[in-house]
């Protein structure tokens, strides 16, 4: 079966969705426990910054790039005609 536009642009718009929200996942995951000391200077909530982005914040973001991704999804499979059918 062969690809037709409208296929290509809806893959497309998800590969470059997938790849931004893999790159804020980097830079919450990796970014932040790299530079661990020097958000230790700054304070959150009388924590230091990396010690609220380890136990909580890191968290937070994930649930909301979840949540993002679920929601732009279901638009983009109803504007593109690819959503599943509901049962009753």
């Amino acid at each position: 079966m062969e690809l037709t536009e409208k296929h290509r642009e809806y893959w497309r718009k998800n590969v470059v969705l997938t790849t931004v929200l893999l790159v804020i996942w980097f830079v919450v995951t990796y970014i932040q426990g790299w530079y661990a000391r020097e958000l230790n200077e700054i304070t959150f909530f009388g924590w230091p910054l990396s010690f609220y982005m380890s136990a909580q914040g890191s968290l937070i973001i994930y649930v909301l790039i979840i949540w993002f991704y679920a929601r732009y999804m279901n638009k983009l499979d109803y504007e593109y005609n690819v959503h599943e059918e509901e049962e009753s």
